[in-house]
Parts: structure tokens; sequence; C-alpha cells
């Protein structure tokens, strides 16, 4: 491969170099983690705790919709969530878990950029040059796809969730750790579910899919979309159409991304 950036290096070498990039990664978790861990108060009361607040924005922005439309359903969350902890060590593995998720979350970025650097060598020029957006755009998509789902879906989910009775005899005192994990499991899978269009894109770059092939299975992943829709998800409506919708516009991109990556390399064959 003599067109490569680099000479070849041995298997062992590989993976010699695939470890330091993995520490380099775990690193950043690690530093970003530490900061999490220090504060809290910003990352719980603040961040995680948020949706559930009435003066959280989300839910403000609804109640005055509510008011000029004169539909009450729509004002959501305005009373303060009661939370509880039964755990002796619960408070405290809760902390350290979710320090350790937004760790993740904001090393993000470097963590693909580690994994970049690493199948760099293993491309030529060309690819290099028609790939050199790919850590800004998918740190762009997994930004928008936390966004989305911090201010749209926790929101309702919260909201629903945190209300619906199966009695009026039993009221909803949720535990700290089922409230976490649900808001940050939701947080999370939107993030990652948002990289789609760069998944493609990687995908159709080594041939294993095709414009065609995505547009062939469209009604597939429809019915995926409203899987995945209903799992991350409370079982309304609304919020089901708010997930599927922005999922079908990005599989739609990805047929887009892929169409154009087909077209790349018939002109680099035409060229040849």
């Amino acid at each position: 491969m003599g067109d490569k950036n680099q000479t070849e290096m041995s298997f062992l070498e590989h993976l010699e170099e695939l470890r330091w990039h993995l520490v380099r990664s775990f690193l950043y978790i690690f530093a970003f983690a530490v900061l999490a861990f220090i504060f809290k108060s910003i990352v719980f009361d603040v961040i995680l705790l948020g949706p559930s607040n009435p003066d959280f924005y989300t839910n403000q922005f609804l109640c005055d919709l509510s008011q000029k439309l004169h539909m009450p359903a729509l004002c959501i969350n305005q009373e303060q969530l009661m939370l509880q902890n039964i755990n002796m060590t619960g408070q405290f593995t809760t902390h350290l878990w979710i320090s350790f998720l937004a760790g993740v979350i904001a090393a993000f970025p470097l963590i693909f950029w580690e994994f970049w650097r690493f199948i760099k060598p293993a491309l030529y020029k060309e690819e290099i040059q028609h790939s050199r957006g790919a850590i800004f755009f998918a740190s762009i998509l997994f930004t928008v796809g936390i966004l989305f789902a911090y201010y749209i879906i926790s929101p309702l989910s919260v909201h629903f969730l945190g209300n619906y009775q199966v009695s009026e005899k039993v009221d909803n005192i949720v535990n700290l750790g089922s409230y976490i994990g649900t808001v940050s499991s939701i947080i999370l899978a939107s993030g990652i579910l948002f990289e789609l269009p760069m998944f493609i894109y990687f995908m159709s770059k080594v041939g294993l899919v095709t414009a065609d092939t995505l547009k062939k299975y469209r009604r597939h992943s429809i019915v995926v979309t409203l899987a995945v829709a209903a799992v991350i998800t409370p079982p309304d409506v609304i919020s089901q159409v708010l997930v599927c919708l922005p999922l079908i516009l990005l599989y739609e991109a990805g047929i887009l991304i892929a169409r154009g990556v087909e077209r790349r390399k018939s002109k680099e064959l035409d060229t040849l």
C-alpha cells in the first residue's frame, strides 16, 4: 500500500498503538469524571434534576404556550417531583456512576478524535481529505442528540412517568436511582442514535451499505425507529412522534450521504 500516509505496521505494533489510544481515551474520561464528581451540585441540582423543576425552560415554555392556546394539558411538571433514596450506598454509587457517565459524554469528541487518529494511517490521502470533518460533525450530532433528549424528551418522560397512576390509592414517590437512570439513559441513547449519519458514512466508505440498500429497507427502518422510540420514551404518542421524526430525517440524510460517497468512488475510478 504505497499510497498510504505511513509505512505498514506489524500486528503487534497496531495493538500497541491501539493500547495508547485507549489509555488516552480513559484518561480523558477520568479527568472529566473527576470534575463532575467535584461539582456535583451543578451536575445533579442544575442538570439532571432540571427537567423535573417547574422553572425548567421547556416546562415554562409549554405552560406559557398552554395559556395562549387554552390547552391546560400542555403545562407539565408544575409540581416538584418527590425523590427518595432507600439504599445506604445509593446516593454515593449514583454519584460515582453519573460522574463516569458525564465523563464519557464530555470526553466524546476527544474519544472520537483518538479513534480517528488510530484509523487515519490506514486511509489514503483522498479518503483523509473527504473525512476531514468527521470529528466535527460527529461531535455536533452527538451534542444535538443530547440537547434534544434533555430539553424535549426528558421533561415529557418525567411528567408522564412521574404522574402516571394505576390507582389513586398509590402515590408516586420516585426512587433517586430510578429517576437518574431513566433520564441519563434517555440522554445517552439519544446522543448515540443521532450518530446514525456518521455510522452510515463509514459503512458506505467500506462498502457495507449502499444508498439503494438503504432505500430498499426504508420501511423496515421506520418500524425499527418506532421500536426504538417505544423503548427510550414513555408510552405516549407525542413523545414517540418527537423521537421518530428526527430519526427518520437522520436516516434520509444517511441515504444522501451514502449516495455522495458512491459518487466520489465512481469519480475516483474514472480518473484511474
